[in-house]
């Protein structure tokens, strides 16, 4: 025979074990919402770590460029101011009069100079029979001559070179009318 006593007893440890399982239940539930919000926060800190090194790899690139666009344009402008001297020097070995020491010495100048500048990938822009570009040559006179097509290099009064693909200066023409 059952007894009331011990089914209240039996009713209480059903109730108890609700209880336990209910909370076994919850804590299972927030054990794994635990982690899902860690693995969730993995995520973005995996997310904002790729962003950060693409950011460095960005600036890393870009910050070299600069350094290089900056020791061009430096190397430019000290060729550019190379670029007066050596036409100097062309005009004094026109002027040969003797072709002594002195001769010999200046044109061994100019000649180291034209290296120097060949070293640094200068190159002349001294193109006769061409037709004008204004990106190439600076047009200061204007002529006009038989059998010659318009708009065309006659004459080139002072060389103009560039650099690489970058014109340093640009050559000073005669153009045909």
């Amino acid at each position: 025979m059952v007894n009331e006593k011990d089914l209240d007893g039996k009713e209480e440890n059903l109730e108890t074990e609700e209880v336990v399982i209910e909370d076994s239940a919850e804590e299972v539930i927030a054990e794994e919402n635990k982690e899902e919000q860690e693995s969730e926060r993995e995520n973005q800190l995996k997310e904002q770590l790729i962003r950060l090194q693409a950011d460095f790899t960005n600036y890393k690139r870009r910050s070299e460029n600069e350094k290089k666009d900056y020791l061009s344009l430096g190397s430019q402008k000290v060729i550019l101011d190379l670029l007066g001297v050596v036409d100097n020097f062309e005009r004094a070995l026109l002027q040969e009069s003797e072709k002594d020491g002195f001769f010999e010495g200046v044109e061994l100048i100019y000649n180291q100079l034209v290296e120097l500048i060949k070293k640094y990938e200068v190159e002349e822009i001294n193109e006769l029979n061409v037709k004008f570009d204004p990106n190439l040559h600076h047009g200061v006179l204007v002529e006009e001559r038989e059998g010659v097509e318009e708009g065309l290099v006659i004459e080139v009064l002072q060389k103009g070179y560039k650099m690489k693909e970058k014109v340093l200066r640009p050559a000073m023409v005669k153009v045909s009318q």
